[in-house]
């Protein structure tokens, strides 16, 4: 797939993206470098895909550096903003993709540490580096940004909950964000074929996925969707702050808004 930012020179800018080991965080990564930003690739466990990856972009002429970090770990973020600091000395573009919550071993209420709690400690922790003109993203699905009107499968409920409370308690922090000349904007998805959250839901509901992209006509892969977040550090920001991708018919009427 093309970079979607083809168009769009990001040189000069910083950019810190948590959970971009892999998957979507990765290949938003990857477009953003091919644009000329310097990126940091944030990983929980993952090491070794983070130094690939890292590799990768630094030969084909970018600027990359990998930084581990538990996002559920305050002390842990702070290392993380301490090294973004040192190295880099700010952030323009802070994309908070890291999620998770279906992952088995980790405590009942793992799953709103790490969409709620972590997400906000990210962002207040990261906020003395943002400068005006500066741009968070934060990345959701529908089934979480409309699960207070549209139910969602049982078993995704929960992380559904905790990113929604989430995306909640990071727009409670715009009027700050707006006052230091920060944007803000939350990318909204469907299931994502591809991914981690979408081969667990297959296995504990068979058939999920197919059947949810059969609903929707057509389920974007990580790719897509990470061109659509990277689209979205460059695009004008939409009057609510929402930038919906893909069909959201099964969530709301089409002639609705968010």
């Amino acid at each position: 797939m093309s970079n979607p930012l083809a168009l769009h020179s990001l040189a000069g800018k910083r950019a810190l993206i948590t959970g971009s080991s892999r998957g979507i965080g990765a290949d938003t990564a990857q477009y953003l470098a091919e644009a000329g930003a310097s990126v940091v690739i944030n990983y929980r466990n993952k090491e070794a895909r983070a130094v690939k990856l890292a590799d990768s972009i630094r030969a084909a002429g970018g600027t990359a550096i990998t930084v581990g970090a538990d996002m559920t770990d305050p002390a842990s973020v702070a290392q993380l903003v301490a090294a973004v600091e040192t190295e880099w000395g700010g952030l323009d573009l802070l994309v908070l993709n890291a999620s998770g919550g279906m992952e088995s071993g980790m405590a009942e209420d793992y799953a709103m540490q790490l969409n709620r709690d972590a997400q906000v400690d990210m962002l207040t922790a990261a906020l003395p580096l943002l400068a005006p003109g500066s741009r968070v993203v934060f990345v959701t699905s529908h089934q979480a940004h409309f699960i207070k009107t549209t139910e969602t499968m049982p078993e995704y409920e929960a992380v559904a909950l905790s990113k929604r409370a989430g995306e909640d308690a990071l727009r409670a922090l715009i009027p700050t964000l707006t006052e230091k000349g920060v944007e803000f904007v939350v990318v909204s998805g469907d299931m994502i074929e591809g991914t981690i959250t979408a081969t667990l839901l297959n296995r504990l509901n068979p058939g999920a996925i197919d059947a949810r992209k059969e609903a929707a006509g057509k389920l974007y892969n990580v790719s897509e969707f990470a061109a659509e977040i990277a689209l979205a550090t460059v695009e004008p920001i939409p009057a609510d702050h929402t930038r919906l991708v893909g069909d959201i018919s099964s969530f709301v009427p089409t002639d609705e808004g968010r």
